[in-house]
């Protein structure tokens, strides 16, 4: 099995790619549209401002090679600001128009609790799913993000996060899947999570 992780100038594509690797799955690091064509899942990754993310996705012309992927059916996973990248609203700076492969928007945390969410939390799924596989019974992982998706209660959303309210931390339907958090800073629990993403990947 080979992912695509896109490589559109949004930061932290080595850990991404690392971490993949150290768990024995072939990971390649890319914008090319044969070698996504021909992987067998797509892995959008990101730190920093959506507005950014949006205009080097449109600068590589990489929006619509990722729909048409997904449109196919190919398993497509978005971490933190990849995760929100899947909606269809995003309302960094102003308001700008997602991927759309979910329903929703993303908006600012407006709470008294220090912004950004930085750090462990813990996951609390809505209802069973392979995610779960292997993982304790509370599982920790590891967050830095300013804005979240919502509606929160939405079908799409797998499991939340608890800070000051639930925030959408798994979202995801059919062959899209969103992590607002970060499983290759996540330790143990986020390898695990790695390796369900890759069992679930090779099943097609």
């Amino acid at each position: 099995m080979k992912i695509a992780i896109i490589d559109y100038g949004v930061g932290n594509i080595a850990n991404v790619y690392n971490a993949w690797r150290r768990i024995g799955v072939s990971a390649v690091v890319t914008r090319d549209a044969a070698v996504i064509r021909s992987a067998d899942m797509i892995e959008l990754p990101g730190v920093g401002a959506v507005r950014d993310a949006l205009a080097n996705l449109r600068r590589y012309e990489l929006i619509p090679l990722l729909q048409e992927e997904v449109g196919k059916g190919k398993f497509f996973v978005g971490v933190c600001l990849g995760m929100q990248l899947l909606f269809e609203k995003e309302y960094e700076g102003g308001e700008a128009e997602g991927l759309g492969f979910l329903p929703g928007s993303v908006v600012p945390f407006r709470i008294a609790l220090k912004v950004p969410h930085m750090g462990w939390n813990e996951l609390s799924f809505r209802r069973p799913h392979w995610l779960q596989e292997k993982l304790p019974p509370r599982p920790y992982v590891y967050f830095v993000h300013s804005y979240y998706k919502t509606p929160v209660d939405s079908d799409d959303v797998i499991a939340v996060a608890a800070y000051e309210h639930d925030v959408p931390a798994v979202c995801g339907r059919d062959n899209i899947l969103g992590m607002q958090f970060h499983p290759e800073k996540s330790g143990s629990v986020g390898e695990q999570i790695l390796r369900n993403i890759a069992a679930y990947a090779r099943k097609g």
